[in-house]
């Protein structure tokens, strides 16, 4: 199956490279651009891509914005977000994982790993390293907003002994091959156990249900070693 993709920079000459390296591959394909955050929110309703790569610094709307605009529509959630951008500090990272997005890569990514990242996202999988994880959940996703629509303490409570044992794992940047040995259970058990997670906590994939372990208090961050 084509994995349909939207590309929403406020640059046009990247665009036209992306769409160009996209193109080349028989299993992507460029559904759309947009040039502004708004008008990716209008393109990804009318087309409903499965991946949309996100620029975070747009004019009008930006990339944060816009792809909060789209995890918060149901109509849309088989859409998953690669944030794609020049600014690649932790916060932005946190602040894109909170409204939605499923990765983050830097722009000075290669075409392979770009590539890569598209099919991962569409997956259904999160994009980032278990390093990254630990780093940005640490400091910038411990402390909950008052604001927002994520799972609350109790909705994890409802998950069985396992899931929660899973699901914590993962919030440590775990990948399931390193939670099925430690837990001895199969790679394919362990990724049932988290897309069961996913299910009942309305997670919209791997990444999102990082953010509800830490944000709901079942994973509490150890600042001295970072995970």
């Amino acid at each position: 199956m084509t994995i349909r993709v939207l590309l929403a920079d406020d640059q046009a000459l990247l665009r036209a490279t992306f769409r160009i390296l996209i193109d080349s591959d028989p299993e992507l394909t460029v559904v759309a651009e947009a040039a502004d955050g708004q008008e990716a929110v209008d393109l990804t309703a009318s087309h409903r891509p499965d991946v949309v790569i996100m620029d975070i610094r747009m004019p009008n709307v930006d990339g944060v914005a816009a792809t909060a605009a789209i995890c918060s529509r149901p109509e849309l959630s088989a859409t998953h977000i690669l944030i794609l951008t020049t600014f690649e500090n932790d916060e932005n990272v946190a602040t894109a994982l909170r409204a939605g997005a499923s990765g983050f890569l830097g722009k000075g990514v290669s075409p392979e790993v770009l590539l890569s990242s598209i099919r991962t996202v569409a997956a259904g999988d999160s994009l980032l390293s278990p390093a990254a994880t630990r780093t940005l959940i640490t400091r910038f996703l411990a402390t909950p907003d008052t604001d927002d629509f994520l799972a609350l303490p109790e909705a994890v409570k409802a998950l069985t002994d396992r899931e929660r044992e899973v699901m914590a794992l993962a919030a440590h940047g775990r990948s399931n091959a390193e939670i099925a040995e430690r837990l001895v259970l199969s790679p394919l058990t362990v990724r049932s156990h988290i897309q069961r997670a996913m299910t009942k906590l309305d997670a919209r994939d791997r990444a999102q249900l990082v953010v509800i372990a830490y944000q709901s208090g079942l994973v509490k961050p150890r600042p001295d070693t970072g995970s």
